[in-house]
């Protein structure tokens, strides 16, 4: 099978598209032929071995897998004699886990691994775009920071993945919604239902005098002390990318009525994964969330979108189309 191998850190050029061992489902595994994934930051950083800290888990002098990508969607081509969860055929999506390796044709995985059946509204590269965003989202705003009806929430990153899927649920949620973004993307972060948005090219949300129940910075670019004057007296910071929070959730859980949170989205349970999928799975069919895709690329074209994902101007999602022979 075709699958992009990455075998040290560095810029896009380290990806090569090659031809590897195609994997075979064991008793408890089902075989996955992917048509979709999706090229995220967290996709960048493996890659890239950088912050140098993430090594520790990926690999201290190169990467430890060499198939990067998490997030898929596709269909089940063979089962285990084991596997019960699932039949031939039937369309999926969600993720790897730690063993990685959806940049690549096909995948195998436990039965029980975070996957369930794709929205049925949806096609591959949508059913691939929801993942990242939504998961994240959802596990912030609902998990974390408890977001109740009427309350107000600005969301800071408004146009790319995370940010896209935090305005639509923010909003199913019933919060008022205040979408931070760039001149470009103004008019789309209105049509995701954002109530206000704001040109951080002209103008810092902070200076408006405006208070907020929750800031979610989705891209890592502000700080709990940036934004502190600008939460209500009980409000929460909710930070997706910026490592400096340690520190202020902290001391904000001893001293502060304001709260300062980090959390990893990927790293929960298989089962606490797989809940949060579910419901983003009847969020799209319901028309309560749809995906965002900037572009989409072929497999063989994967250091492209890397490339591009890297100037972080995409517009929600970058796909990667793993299978040319259908319209995913």
């Amino acid at each position: 099978m075709k699958a992009i191998v990455c075998t040290k850190y560095g810029t896009p050029d380290v990806l090569r598209l090659q031809e590897v061992e195609k994997p075979v489902a064991k008793e408890d595994e089902v075989l996955i032929k992917i048509h979709a994934a999706a090229v995220t930051t967290a996709g960048l950083i493996g890659r890239k071995g950088e912050p140098f800290f993430t090594r520790l888990f990926s690999g201290l002098l190169k990467p430890k897998k060499n198939i990067l990508g998490m997030e898929l969607a596709g269909e089940i081509e063979a089962i285990g004699k084991n596997v019960k969860l699932f039949k031939k055929g039937e369309q999926i999506f969600g993720l790897t886990g730690m063993t990685l390796g959806s940049n690549a044709e096909y995948k195998s995985l436990p039965e029980d691994a975070a996957v369930i059946k794709k929205p049925i509204n949806t096609n591959y590269k949508e059913s691939a775009a929801v993942i990242e965003g939504g998961l994240t989202a959802l596990n912030f705003l609902k998990n974390k920071a408890k977001i109740q009806h009427g309350q107000k929430v600005l969301i800071y990153g408004a146009s790319g993945s995370v940010g896209t899927a935090s305005i639509q649920l923010a909003k199913y949620f019933g919060a008022e919604v205040t979408g931070v973004c760039s001149t470009t993307n103004i008019e789309m972060v209105k049509s995701l239902g954002a109530n206000t948005v704001i040109d951080y090219s002209k103008e810092d949300f902070t200076k408006s005098g405006q208070t907020y129940d929750i800031i979610f910075d989705t891209v890592g670019k502000q700080s709990f002390l940036h934004c502190r004057d600008s939460l209500k007296p009980e409000g929460i910071y909710l930070d997706a990318a910026g490592l400096s929070t340690v520190f202020h959730m902290f001391w904000t859980s001893l001293l502060s009525r304001k709260k300062a949170i980090l959390t990893t989205t990927y790293m929960r349970p298989v089962s606490v994964i797989k809940q949060d999928l579910v419901i983003l799975k009847k969020l799209v069919e319901t028309g309560k969330l749809k995906p965002v895709i900037d572009r989409c690329y072929p497999l063989e074209q994967t250091a492209e979108a890397h490339r591009y994902v890297e100037t972080g101007r995409k517009k929600g999602n970058v796909i990667i189309k793993t299978n040319q022979d259908i319209d995913n």
